[in-house]
């Protein structure tokens, strides 16, 4: 095919002939080559070569020469930026490259301190996925929030956050909990309670169907928290009453139902736990969306909120010596969580270094006779995770105490 009518007259048909030989080649291009090829190929065949030059451009702005080099990093994603916005509105990729673009643009403008800027790229990143909607080049309005609604969260904003969260597609079981999570974990901070109950039992009746039982057991626990702050306390009563007869089930060495590789489904949902006792995001002090997977937080926020572990040690440690012991129980909660949030991929290796956290815990809460109940569930909820069925069980049923039906109280502190 003769191109020369579509070349710039900066690229002779030369240049092109030869950076189609190096793509077609049989030897493997090196980041800079092939960035260079598709730049020349985008000249004069853009539909074709556009969204493979954003591409080239988002991987060598990842490359690990770059990890520190956040302006060069920011220069070639805002490159990939204004690239992705050359392609045609009827492409039918150009939604998927152009919101793609965005993401990575906006991810290091916060991680250069800009996170005003990144926003405003979520923002148009949320935008562009509901004009894509509209166009039939992608499946959902929601498609390139999920983004915008961390930073909202993050922020404070959590009503516009939820509303920007989709309720969750049955189709895919992994994505319907972490939707169903974010959303609620979102609706609860707007103060909107029987909304997110409503949503989470949508969840909880399907695990319960598949009779996955270790994430039932964590789901139920966290549905009682909902129903309890909902004022719902019958409700939660029953919630824990199920939850004990699954541990039960579950300490029985040959039960089936037994599970591995959901450290992380546990872990998103004691994170929630520390909401009350941290303070609310701001656009000035954003705070970590908490119900979201950690991976997903802003790179400012993840790194200040583990890097804050350090000033918790200390301060449990002053207060310790001073005997302050109530306020101690509160700072080593919140030290408890970020912990157990740090070790969310390390599936194998995190009882070790957590489970003396949680000991403390339950011994702080029997020293100052408060928030016992509390922490022997999130005792208990961590040693399901570490498969320690039996022991999980134990603290579970002396922290519900006896329920006959008719004396369901609350066990734990409002979330």
């Amino acid at each position: 095919m003769n191109h020369s009518g579509n070349i710039s007259q900066n690229i002779d048909q030369d240049t092109v002939l030869r950076a189609r030989t190096m793509l077609l080649g049989s030897d493997r291009l090196d980041l800079t080559e092939e960035l260079e090829a598709y730049r020349i190929l985008a000249e004069v065949s853009p539909a074709a070569y556009l969204p493979k030059l954003v591409g080239a451009l988002l991987s060598y702005g990842s490359g690990a020469s770059y990890g520190h080099d956040v302006e060069r990093k920011l220069a070639l994603r805002a490159e990939a930026l204004d690239t992705a916005r050359r392609i045609d509105v009827d492409h039918p990729r150009r939604t998927e490259v152009l919101t793609d673009a965005l993401e990575y643009y906006g991810l290091t403008l916060i991680q250069s301190g800009r996170r005003a800027e990144g926003r405003a790229a979520y923002e148009e990143m949320a935008a562009v996925g509901r004009d894509g909607f509209e166009r039939g080049q992608v499946k959902h309005p929601a498609y390139g929030s999920g983004r915008l609604a961390v930073v909202l969260a993050e922020e404070g904003r959590h009503g516009e956050a939820a509303d920007l969260r989709p309720r969750g597609d049955r189709s895919h079981r992994d994505f319907f909990f972490w939707s169903v999570v974010e959303k609620t974990a979102e609706l609860e901070a707007a103060g909107r309670r029987e909304e997110a109950v409503e949503v989470f039992t949508d969840l909880v009746d399907d695990t319960r169907k598949e009779r996955r039982q270790n994430l039932l057991v964590w789901e139920l626990v966290h549905r009682s928290r909902m129903l309890d702050a909902a004022g719902r306390h019958g409700e939660a009563g029953a919630d824990r009453w199920e939850t004990l007869s699954v541990l039960t089930r579950l300490a029985d060495t040959d039960a089936p139902e037994r599970q591995d590789g959901l450290h992380s489904w546990w872990s998103v949902l004691y994170g929630l736990s520390a909401r009350a006792v941290e303070p609310d995001g701001s656009p000035d002090a954003p705070m970590p969306a908490f119900g979201n997977s950690l991976f997903h937080w802003s790179w400012d926020v993840r790194t200040a909120y583990f890097d804050g572990i350090p000033a918790l040690e200390a301060e449990a440690a002053r207060l310790s010596a001073a005997g302050r012991l109530t306020e101690l129980a509160t700072v080593h909660h919140r030290l408890t969580v970020r912990s157990a949030l740090m070790w969310t991929d390390r599936t194998h290796l995190f009882e070790e270094p957590l489970r003396p956290l949680f000991d403390e815990e339950v011994a702080l809460a029997r020293r100052t006779a408060e928030g016992l109940s509390r922490a022997l569930t999130d005792r208990a909820m961590f040693l399901v995770a570490a498969k320690r069925y039996g022991e999980a069980r134990a603290d579970f049923a002396e922290a519900v105490g006896p329920l006959d039906g008719a004396d369901r109280t609350p066990i734990v502190t409002a979330t």
